[in-house]
């Protein structure tokens, strides 16, 4: 049973969702100095981390007859919905808010940067930006569907919307294993709301990196920082939908969430770096056709099962 309401949980699960996205964003750099044949050293770890006071102290963008105020609501959005979804994931036998609705909360908060990112590609009053917008929408419109039927199979299978519950109704046996597209789908969506990868389509360099393209200063800080927290938050939500939470021999259940959370994390990082980079118009057809009838099918796996105890 999850320890819930504790105060200082308020304080360690945002701390924690940072720490997750740093390690990520210094993995990322580690790669991208072997692919480049670039010695491996410590400034090669830290790199990614000297450009935030650059960024704080850089002069914003400012365009003429943009809209200021959405476009910055826009840009604090991303961030701050993904550290608000870390609230109803269990780390260990601790969750700050165990909701009975938990799984919602999490699509929720992850629809709402879909607002964010919006309001961060119309604010500005520029093309690129705005067309930057659009292919995020477009994107998902595609992913979605696809998303919500991977969590609803692992609700269905717990028979609870209730994060913790799903994590103990796996005893032993993982989602991950029972339900392998409905795993798959999942991490694909994660791809998806963090914007990167095969799914970086919304800041790509054709159009001068969309959403990203037109902001500065902590306006991109704030940004990028909100897809790493994306990523971070969608490697942590996987450990209890379909990898069993906490459970395992030997270690305290908060050690085996900790791994379990680096492990999916560093998946992730394998494939952004592996997959193209997918154009919406494709990738929705593959949703659509493909990705959404079999999530569908995915989800009648655990119904069946329920119905036949």
């Amino acid at each position: 049973m999850a320890e819930t309401g504790t105060w200082w949980a308020l304080l360690v699960a945002p701390a924690m969702l940072l720490g997750f996205a740093v390690a990520a964003v210094s993995a990322d750099a580690v790669l991208d100095a072997r692919n480049a044949g670039r010695p491996i050293t410590v400034s090669t770890v830290v790199r990614p981390l000297l450009a935030v006071p650059r960024a704080v102290l850089a002069q914003p963008r400012r365009l003429p007859a943009s809209d200021r105020l959405l476009w910055r609501a826009g840009v604090i959005t991303v961030p701050v919905a993904a550290v608000l979804s870390t609230l109803v994931i269990p780390f260990g036998d601790h969750v700050v808010a165990d909701l009975s609705v938990g799984v919602v909360w999490f699509n929720a908060m992850e629809v709402l940067t879909w607002a964010g990112l919006w309001l961060a590609g119309w604010g500005p009053n520029a093309a690129f930006s705005l067309v930057g917008g659009y292919r995020f929408l477009a994107q998902g419109l595609a992913y979605e569907l696809p998303l919500m039927f991977a969590l609803i199979s692992a609700a269905t299978g717990a028979q609870s919307l209730r994060v913790t519950d799903i994590a103990g109704a796996q005893h032993g046996l993982w989602y991950a294993v029972w339900m392998p597209f409905a795993f798959l789908v999942y991490l694909a969506g994660v791809l998806a709301f963090s914007f990167l990868g095969p799914f970086a389509y919304p800041a790509g360099r054709d159009v001068a990196e969309g959403v990203l393209g037109e902001t500065s200063g902590v306006d991109r800080l704030l940004l990028e920082a909100g897809r790493w927290l994306w990523l971070a938050a969608g490697a942590a939500m996987a450990v209890p939908l379909f990898l069993g939470g906490g459970a395992g021999p030997g270690l305290p259940p908060w050690a085996w969430s900790l791994v379990k959370t680096l492990l999916v994390l560093a998946v992730l990082i394998w494939l952004l770096r592996r997959l193209p980079t997918v154009r919406a118009d494709r990738y929705v057809e593959l949703a659509w056709v493909v990705l959404l009838p079999l999530s569908v099918l995915q989800t009648l796996v655990p119904a069946l099962a329920d119905l036949s105890l």
